[in-house]
């Protein structure tokens, strides 16, 4: 055999043994052509169609095509579950089953991704960075305990009450009959004036006063005529609304502007808190006795009412943190790095400035508190398409 035929053989030999080597050290290293994945583009409206190049447009509607965020390989799309298939032209539209639409085009794929965030009512986890943040005016703010205080506003009247009068005046003479005949030998006379003062007594608390209130109309000698027409003080009634009416409870102090008397301020303590919800309005009245300097207020006298309720310390974030799908309450947790993670949240009483926050949510967490509309509809927007 001659010396070339040798040599052949032997090169063959050489790249025979190489190929193994070569194969263990592309998988090892995950072949440099490979590792260097190239962004890719779609089209919102038509994610099928995707390109390399960033100025591309959709053939279908023109429109600018956008970056795939976190696309995975190629080559580990067989490894992948499909979860369901996905309407080309109508992404919400979707089967179980490969099928073509009305045009004939396939539907696309819907991957499981390992490890993926989890949507939440319809919202994906979305990647923002800072020079885009900057440019829709992304805020952020971290939920934390704080002192929360809330201020009621409510519509009232001054009081001209003459039911509520002839009430009192009957309740009055009641125990003052009572106290006639407490010496009385007949048992019949003695019940028939507690009946009666029970069943005045009961009328008063329907018409709002309180137990104490009552028991305070045997010691005192007043005629309580200021519910007819105000004197040095005068009886103030507000509606407040029921959700708020835990709120509510006698010796709160409160603030009255009256539209006759611009910038003046009638400050009272409130007295009583009807014990009956009206049923027309879903609204519950209560009662405050204010200063009434020169007799300025006259009866049924339109008042804006002010009364600022302590709420103590609760964990909040700001009311604008909070989107309400109407199904839920949602907030957007800035995770770093970028990534904003939609989090359905269990929300308490909303102050003036912050949201009290029951469930989904720890101190020292933040979450976008400006421009959440348009984080909002990204993230149901990568929703329709990457679900």
């Amino acid at each position: 055999m001659s010396s070339k035929k040798i040599t052949l053989i032997i090169l063959a030999l050489v790249l025979l043994a190489a190929i193994p080597i070569g194969i263990n050290h592309y998988r090892a290293d995950g072949g440099h052509a490979a590792a260097e994945h190239k962004d890719t583009y779609y089209c919102p409206m038509h994610p099928t169609y995707t390109s390399a190049r960033k100025d591309d447009s959709c053939p279908i509607c023109g429109m600018n095509l956008v970056k795939s965020e976190a696309a995975a390989p190629a080559a580990q799309t067989g490894e992948m579950k499909i979860k369901f298939y996905r309407n080309p032209m109508n992404p919400e539209i979707t089967s179980k089953t490969p099928m073509k639409d009305e045009m004939g085009m396939d539907y696309v794929p819907v991957y499981e991704v390992a490890g993926a965030a989890k949507e939440v009512g319809g919202r994906a986890p979305i990647n923002m960075d800072d020079t885009k943040r900057q440019l829709i005016g992304v805020k952020t703010a971290r939920a934390a305990y704080r002192t929360l205080t809330h201020t009621l506003t409510s519509s009232g009247k001054v009081a001209y009450d003459p039911d509520l009068y002839q009430a009192i005046s009957e309740y009055k003479e009641a125990v003052t009959a009572g106290d006639k005949i407490k010496d009385s030998s007949w048992p019949e006379i003695h019940e028939r004036a507690q009946a009666l003062i029970r069943a005045s007594g009961l009328r008063l608390r329907q018409l709002g006063l309180s137990e104490e209130q009552i028991s305070a109309l045997r010691r005192d000698g007043q005629t309580h005529a200021n519910l007819l027409l105000p004197g040095a003080k005068a009886w103030l009634y507000a509606q407040i609304y029921e959700y708020e009416i835990g709120l509510i409870e006698p010796g709160q102090e409160i603030e009255a502007e009256i539209t006759a008397y611009p910038g003046k301020i009638f400050r009272g303590t409130i007295k009583a808190v009807d014990s009956v919800l009206s049923a027309q309005t879903r609204t519950l009245r209560v009662r405050a006795e204010v200063e009434n300097p020169y007799n300025l207020l006259k009866p049924d006298m339109y008042a804006e009412i002010k009364i600022k309720v302590a709420l103590g310390s609760h964990l909040a974030v700001p009311n604008s943190a909070v989107i309400n799908t109407g199904a839920r309450k949602l907030v957007f947790v800035d995770k770093g790095g970028g990534a904003l993670v939609p989090r359905e949240v269990r929300i308490g009483f909303v102050t003036d400035n912050y949201t009290i926050i029951l469930f989904g949510l720890k101190a020292g967490e933040k979450v976008v508190t400006s421009a959440n509309f348009l984080v909002d509809s990204e993230a149901r927007m990568k929703s329709t398409i990457t679900e």
